[in-house]
């Protein structure tokens, strides 16, 4: 019996020694743990730029969106809407145009760029081409240049007396000067010649990075195998160029989908509504003529569009990669 007393005690207590190993070991993986106070040290580190983020991005960006369902002019008291506002894109004539409109800068502010950029990097990147810095800081130069500053000159290039008409005049083609962005049929492909020599130089910029990455060896197997300039082209350096195109593909489309700077400070849509964007028609119908509701609308669309066109270019760019 005494045997069996003093057994029993060491089996019941057997167990609560490991129960409290258990639990100290739980514990120590918790908030107290080394790991936990570091995250709790991140998000510490985090804090102020996540509420500063919240307060200046999310929550202006919710209260659009909460007015983009009412009709309200900023004054008077706002009207239920609904999605009335956005049907607007479909009903519209001005803003059906405005689209239509930014279907013609993307060929001008991102397709023709890009090809430039990319002929222009595979022509001067891999051989030393005689004044190669020269000719890439002079195209890069509408980089630096602000918005206001080269819609400014372009408004002085294509002023009735300015550069342009003057060339046309000195080589004898004097009966197609004309005032370009006053013309109805010319003021868009004008605008869009300007935008494409603003995004060049980022194009090319980028893509002379890209093929510098590119090792010596593919371009030395693919002559071995008697690829040409061209078939070396496009078997080695376009390949080569994934990353970077999609980049420059994100960068030229936001700024296609978006354009506001040029158009507003050469032409404010006009003549008529032959330039017409839709974040032109956003700064009219909130400002000139107060419908603040349709204004939140367009700006939510183009929010929406402008972030689905980022996620397609992301997948589309990790589907090559893999």
């Amino acid at each position: 019996m005494a045997t069996l007393k003093e057994r029993t005690p060491r089996a019941v207590a057997a167990p609560s020694a490991a129960t409290a190993r258990h639990g100290h070991r739980s514990h120590r993986t918790g908030l107290s743990s080394p790991r936990g106070r570091r995250r709790l040290l991140g998000l510490a580190y985090l804090a102020p730029a996540l509420l500063i983020y919240a307060f200046v991005v999310l929550l202006p960006a919710g209260q659009g969106l909460q007015l983009s369902l009412y009709h309200w002019d900023g004054v008077t008291p706002a009207t239920w809407a609904g999605f009335g506002n956005y049907t607007g894109f479909l009903t519209d004539a001005t803003l059906r145009q405005a689209v239509t409109h930014t279907l013609f800068f993307i060929v001008f502010f991102s397709i023709l760029p890009i090809i430039l950029g990319v002929v222009s990097a595979a022509l001067t990147a891999r051989k030393d081409v005689r004044g190669a810095g020269i000719y890439r800081s002079v195209i890069f130069l509408p980089q630096v240049l602000t918005p206001a500053v080269a819609a400014v000159v372009w408004k002085q290039i294509y002023a009735p007396d300015g550069p342009l008409n003057d060339v046309l005049s000195a080589v004898g083609l004097g009966g197609l000067t004309r005032g370009w962005l006053g013309d109805f049929t010319w003021a868009l492909p004008a605008l869009g010649l300007a935008g494409t020599w603003a995004a060049y130089g980022l194009c090319m910029v980028l893509f002379v990075a890209g093929t510098q990455n590119i090792p010596n060896e593919l371009y030395d197997a693919a002559r071995m195998d008697g690829a040409g300039p061209i078939r070396e082209f496009f078997t080695v350096t376009l390949p080569g160029l994934r990353g970077q195109l999609a980049v420059v593909l994100t960068l030229t489309l936001l700024g296609a989908i978006r354009v506001f700077d040029i158009v507003w400070l050469t032409t404010k849509g006009g003549p008529g509504t032959s330039t017409i964007t839709p974040s032109v028609v956003l700064y009219q119908r909130a400002f000139t003529n107060p419908d603040v509701g349709a204004a939140c609308a367009i700006g939510v669309v183009l929010a929406l569009v402008s972030l689905t066109v980022s996620l397609i270019v992301v997948k589309l760019s990790e589907g090559d990669d893999q």
